[in-house]
């Protein structure tokens, strides 16, 4: 006679619902069940595969910059609903509740392995980082203030597009920024972009593709239209890897493609070198 009951399967409890939820995160490119202590002390790159996930802009200062040198600008800047569009300022509010930031991107001066440099880096989690007349006006202040102090100037890009909720106003940013980093080049002072999963439309159009040299992250999407648009729009099929980093950097829109692993390092070793010579 046993001492102790056998438990039944029945007893054990459902097992999804007992399990804890966020210790585990699924790979959306391996399917490989990723431990998610282990997952962000990778930089959110898949142990398995190199997946690179979609990271915010807070994690994306803290990999980048020298510790504690980060000094944001520009943060009270909010949205106005200048069209009327129904519920939009209800939308801003509460994604600003969910994210606690004010707009989908967020600028600033901070140092890199001892370098100054203006950054502005475009958070995903934001109304998937669409470019709205706050995201074009605080970007265009950074590469501005990176032009009277003679600095670098870093854009990191995740962006589904122009924001349809400020229409006109909207695409009104792609000639805002591309014209404050044309008087940026005239200084003759070095512009770099980072292109994120995804970076597309107007973003692509505009100031994502613009820059001295352009990086992209490992199998990030780029492109102006999605895949579907520009199939049923061409007639065409697409090439294999279509809208890819490694699609764009085999045909010239990208200069390299770096593990974010080796991001930090690899734009202090650009930025020296673009800046040997000059005041920074």
């Amino acid at each position: 006679m046993g001492f102790f009951k056998k438990r039944t399967v029945d007893e054990l409890g459902e097992k999804k619902r007992d399990m804890p939820e966020g210790l585990w995160t699924k790979c959306p490119s391996c399917n490989e069940s990723l431990f998610e202590d282990a997952l962000s002390k990778n930089l959110r790159v898949c142990t398995s595969c190199g997946y690179h996930f979609t990271i915010s802009s807070g994690e994306r200062i803290s990999s980048m910059v020298d510790e504690g040198s980060f000094v944001e600008m520009d943060k009270v800047l909010d949205s106005v609903n200048a069209l009327g569009f129904k519920g939009y300022l209800d939308k801003v509010k509460a994604y600003q509740q969910k994210t606690g930031l004010t707009e989908a991107v967020v600028t600033g001066r901070a140092l890199i392995e001892g370098v100054p440099v203006l950054l502005a880096i475009m958070d995903f989690r934001f109304l998937g980082a669409s470019m709205g007349s706050v995201v074009g006006e605080k970007i265009t202040r950074a590469i501005e203030a990176a032009t009277a102090e003679r600095k670098p100037v870093l854009v990191f890009s995740a962006s589904g597009g122009a924001r349809m909720h400020e229409g006109i106003l909207s695409l009104m940013q792609m000639a805002k920024t591309s014209g404050a980093l044309a008087r940026h080049a005239e200084a003759r002072l070095p512009y770099i972009s980072i292109l994120t999963h995804p970076t597309t439309g107007g973003v692509t159009a505009s100031f994502a593709t613009l820059g001295d040299i352009i990086i992209a992250e490992p199998k990030c999407m780029i492109g102006f239209a999605g895949p579907r648009v520009v199939k049923e729009t061409t007639h065409a099929d697409l090439p294999p890897g279509f809208q890819t980093a490694e699609f764009m950097m085999q045909h010239g829109l990208v200069d390299m493609i770096v593990d974010r692993k080796d991001m930090r390092t690899t734009l202090a070793k650009l930025l020296r070198y673009m800046s040997a010579g000059k005041a920074v």
